[in-house]
């Protein structure tokens, strides 16, 4: 939605920050998955580090259960506890069993399952005992002549790896945040290195403001990367319209100042000749200010055909009914020269094209109006519409004094007239409106062969 008037613009986010944002948060992602997937393994090796030790303590217990005599007996080695002696002093238990007989150790330590027990493999299982969390390693074996299982089971509390682990998990944090913390300092030069082609566009851009005289010429900003030629591009063009509009401004009013510096001079003479009571001045007067309605109505025609940017949409023109519009217009001018205006045009055929009507109509206009001008009295002129499979083509002919064969280009330039011809006051700026619009419709413009007067045709696709 636009901004209420007086309402302070909202800024928007900057893109270096934006591209911060965009680099440090997959990175802080990245990190916390890294985080989620080390803190799993910390805990996994820390449990199978501390396993394999209470493992190999069970096993130095467990190997000395023998049997003598028809009983079982077992010889407590210190090493096996020994090993099991860590920074935090951990307590631990023991018990060994025959079945459900105490053997030795404590006997309210958690007992398992025998059958859920594999013959010499040993088991791992956290419990609880005496108000802390414990880790229990149990095996079952079986001994000659003894029928029942002998259990030996061997447990610590869990102090020594949480202080483990804490540590491990600190150190992979403190590693992460150092390697964010760098990366973050790496990448703001790295953007700056990466934004520099940008600062480099926006300089050309700014240095045209120490220019007084508009520059539309394209930028002169060096090598850039992929991303930014659509946008040094897109600003080329419009610098390029921009160039074209102005342009077209500043013919508008070189040929303004040029062509209607006479007849404003003769108008200022006759005023001051009027004033001294001549009557032929107000004639003189009135001519001269048909010459300027007429010159500036087709400097203003000659602006709309050359004016650039976006074309409005092609719409549906009936050429020959454009004709007898141009024709009713100018019917009064055209018995006042004592010219005959003739429209042939078959009565069945469709002399549609896809253009503009205003154009059409200027086209039009101006061919019947250089016919009248430029004929002798007593001539015609005759409009001539022709449907072909390719084309739809448009002729308008008189039998004036024609054009000579080394003028048939330099006719169609602005201000440009034949010497001699009459219509003093004409402007030469019809057929330059002529080419102009019908360029804007895709059509050409040309001069046909004949043996009197001129042919004029304009072939719209």
């Amino acid at each position: 939605m636009p901004a209420e008037p007086g309402a302070e613009p909202r800024r928007a986010i900057a893109l270096r920050t934006r591209l911060l944002a965009a680099m440090l948060g997959p990175l802080l992602a990245v990190a916390a998955i890294i985080g989620i997937g080390g803190a799993t393994l910390i805990a996994d090796v820390v449990r199978r580090t501390n396993d394999r030790v209470l493992g190999g303590a069970l096993g130095a217990i467990a190997e000395t259960v023998q049997v003598e005599r028809g009983e079982v007996t077992l010889d407590l080695p210190p090493a096996a506890f020994g090993m099991l002696e860590n920074s935090e002093r951990d307590n631990v238990y023991y018990r060994i069993a025959v079945g459900s007989q105490l053997l030795t150790g404590y006997s309210d330590l958690p007992a398992p399952d025998p059958a859920a027990l594999t013959t010499d493999q040993i088991r791992f299982r956290f419990a609880r005992y005496r108000g802390q969390d414990i880790r229990i390693g149990e095996v079952k074996r079986m001994l000659p002549r003894i029928d029942r299982p002998v259990i030996v089971q061997i447990a610590e509390t869990l102090d020594n790896r949480k202080a483990l682990t804490r540590r491990l998990l600190g150190a992979l944090l403190l590693a992460e945040l150092a390697l964010v913390g760098v990366a973050t300092l790496l990448l703001r030069p790295a953007l700056s290195w990466s934004l520099r082609p940008l600062a480099r566009l926006r300089g050309a851009i700014e240095s045209r403001e120490l220019i007084s005289r508009p520059d539309f010429s394209p930028l002169d900003n060096g090598p850039l990367p992929r991303e930014l030629l659509p946008l040094a591009t897109a600003f080329n063009q419009l610098l390029a319209q921009l160039d074209h509009a102005t342009g077209g401004v500043r013919r508008f009013t070189a040929d303004a100042s040029h062509q209607m510096r006479t007849p404003l001079s003769v108008l200022k003479v006759q005023v001051a000749l009027a004033r001294r009571g001549s009557s032929e001045a107000l004639d003189e007067i009135g001519d001269a200010v048909t010459r300027l309605e007429r010159l500036v109505t087709q400097l203003l025609a000659l602006a709309r055909a050359e004016e650039a940017g976006v074309s409005a949409p092609l719409e549906s023109v009936d050429l020959k009914e454009v004709s007898a519009a141009v024709i009713g217009r100018l019917i009064n001018q055209a018995i006042s020269a004592g010219i005959e205006l003739n429209l042939d045009a078959d009565d069945g055929a469709d002399y549609v094209i896809s253009g503009h009507r205003t154009l059409a109509f200027e086209i039009i206009a101006n061919l019947i109006d250089n016919g009248i001008r430029y004929n002798r009295r007593g001539g015609t002129v005759t409009i001539t519409l022709l449907q072909r499979p390719s084309e739809t083509m448009l002729m308008v002919s008189d039998d004036g004094a024609g054009i000579p064969p080394n003028k048939r280009e330099t006719i169609f330039e602005r201000f440009v007239r034949l010497e001699g011809a009459q219509g003093p006051d004409g402007t030469g700026l019809g057929l330059a409106i002529v080419r102009s619009a019908a360029s804007r419709m895709g059509a050409s413009v040309e001069i046909g062969e004949g043996a009197i007067g001129t042919t004029i045709l304009v072939r719209f696709p």
